[in-house]
């Protein structure tokens, strides 16, 4: 009976070391991004932010296991945009999102009559250099830097960033664009319960010299979160 006991431990332990083999929860987490942004129409707002609640309804009905945050730019050339965005995806899980044909359909009918898309894009986090998890917080408030460089300047603007992460006092996460646009490009989220708290701490937007050095173009704005155009979030964090 031991030599049967030992045996069978020892299939259940090669099976969960086969590739596929890990746990649904485990292979779905990972270190990627989707960042998007939609432009409403003009004077269309209030009909886009209905059309979008009711697109979230479909998410809901279709049992998406994905959070997603909504946030409008407050501050910035693009105010009243829109930005959605999800995380921490493995690369296994971004290959299972809600049946994607259902998903355009219910865009189509809800979304895309009020606004246009105008970006979307993959990123991964880069823990070395942040202060967090590859997740933000729900705060009231999320300032969003994006960071063009040079070409050829990844390797020392990130080594400029993780110089300096060991000072970093509050949530600060850095992603690297893997698709979706003008590269080399990073954003810069740090999530604040208020305006006041970004302004208070308005000496920590500015990059390190060594990597200023290296940056092309730098845009600076300032989102408000919309919970009730997000889905799976927790409470706001105050």
């Amino acid at each position: 009976m031991e030599t049967d006991n030992c045996r069978l431990a020892s299939v259940l332990l090669a099976a969960l070391l086969l590739p596929g083999a890990l746990p649904a929860a485990e292979s779905n987490n990972g270190p990627y991004a989707r960042i998007a942004v939609l432009r409403p129409n003009d004077g269309d707002t209030v009909d886009f932010e209905a059309g979008y609640i009711r697109h979230l309804e479909f998410h809901r009905q279709a049992k998406d296991t994905w959070t997603w945050y909504g946030w409008s730019i407050w501050a910035g050339d693009r105010q009243r945009w829109f930005v959605y965005a999800t995380f921490g995806h493995s690369a296994l899980s971004l290959d299972n999102p809600v049946p994607p044909a259902e998903d355009e359909r219910d865009n189509v009918r809800n979304v895309t009559p009020h606004a246009e898309f105008v970006g979307n894009a993959l990123y991964e986090y880069l823990p070395a250099l942040s202060r967090g998890t590859g997740e933000p917080q729900p705060t009231a408030r999320l300032e969003l830097t994006t960071v063009d460089l040079g070409p050829g300047a990844e390797k020392p603007f990130e080594a400029a960033l993780a110089a300096v992460q060991p000072t970093l006092q509050a949530e600060t996460l850095w992603y690297r664009m893997v698709a979706g646009g003008a590269a080399p490009r990073y954003v810069r989220l740090r999530p604040r319960s208020s305006l006041s708290a970004l302004l208070d701490e308005k000496s920590q937007q500015a990059l390190p010299a060594e990597a200023h050095a290296l940056v092309a173009k730098i845009t600076l704005e300032i989102l408000t979160l919309r919970p009730t155009m997000s889905y799976g979030l927790a409470p706001v964090r105050r």
